[in-house]
């Protein structure tokens, strides 16, 4: 329940999708994919411990939240365990950092630290830049600029502008996941004090803001059809799904409906990965 499944397809698809255009440029290595889809799971479960830690020590995770029950707020987990699980996951990613390091090299100190510290930082510290409203932004950046880009340097060891590009609809779409988040929590977060970007603008404006990055993730795709070819076209597919997902956070307010919202928005940014990295290889 703590490391929330349902999440961490926004931690293997970047992976998937960076790899995929190494082996278009000619590079792969079973070994460094491997150790970085370990190491974007561990940050992940990490960062989710540290979310349920960290909101039930500042009061957000309550008893009316529309969500499932978080193990620290409900009492099913001790505290101090769900500490010890968080600081295990992150050496577990640690270590497989050590591997890509010797690698790739010494920028993967600095992008793992980041990475680390990005998550740990969400809800937890003095100043947790997710009550800001600043959530999606990170996300967006570590979720798929780093992850996509950094994804492919390992493989590689360079990064061309086509690993930036396919980095902004995977990024979008794993923003839109918290965004989904954030409007189904939005009164019991603005009860807590938490200003995320949904309590900031309200649900009318964060809904229109959900459809606005579905939208520019699929139009984001011409810059891959301009770099690579019109196979990376197959993730419109996925139109479908990205529709029905639209329609639900735009009309529906209740913990079942958004609950599944949020289980959607990760199939559907897993699925479009997966059919982005496939034009890749099919390029």
């Amino acid at each position: 329940m703590a490391a929330r499944l349902r999440t961490l397809p926004a931690a293997v698809a970047p992976v998937f999708v960076g790899t995929a255009l190494a082996i278009h440029d000619g590079e792969f290595d079973v070994f460094a994919f491997l150790a970085a889809l370990l190491g974007a799971l561990f940050i992940q479960v990490g960062t989710n411990l540290s979310n349920d830690y960290s909101d039930a020590r500042r009061g957000a995770d309550t008893e009316d939240r529309l969500g499932p029950v978080r193990v620290t707020a409900g009492g099913l987990v001790p505290p101090r365990r769900v500490l010890v699980a968080t600081y295990v996951t992150f050496g577990l990613a640690v270590l497989c950092g050590i591997y890509l390091i010797v690698v790739a090299g010494w920028i993967l100190v600095a992008i793992g630290a980041a990475s680390i510290l990005a998550g740990v930082l969400y809800t937890g510290g003095p100043r947790p830049y997710g009550y800001a409203g600043l959530g999606e932004v990170f996300v967006f950046l570590f979720f798929g600029v780093v992850a996509v880009a950094g994804s492919y340097y390992v493989q590689t060891e360079a990064v061309v502008w086509q690993a930036f590009a396919a980095s902004v609809p995977v990024g979008l779409l794993c923003a839109a996941i918290l965004v989904v988040n954030n409007v189904r929590d939005l009164e019991t977060d603005r009860r807590a004090g938490k200003r995320t970007l949904a309590v900031r603008m309200g649900r009318d404006r964060t809904r229109v803001l959900f459809a606005a990055m579905i939208a520019v993730a699929y139009l984001s795709l011409a810059a891959m059809v301009a770099g690579l070819s019109w196979w990376t076209l197959l993730p419109l597919l996925t139109v479908p799904l990205a529709l029905r997902l639209i329609d639900t956070v735009r009309t529906r307010t209740d913990g079942p409906s958004l609950n599944g919202a949020l289980a959607q928005a990760g199939l559907l940014e897993l699925a479009f990965c997966v059919l982005l990295a496939a034009g890749m290889l099919a390029s």
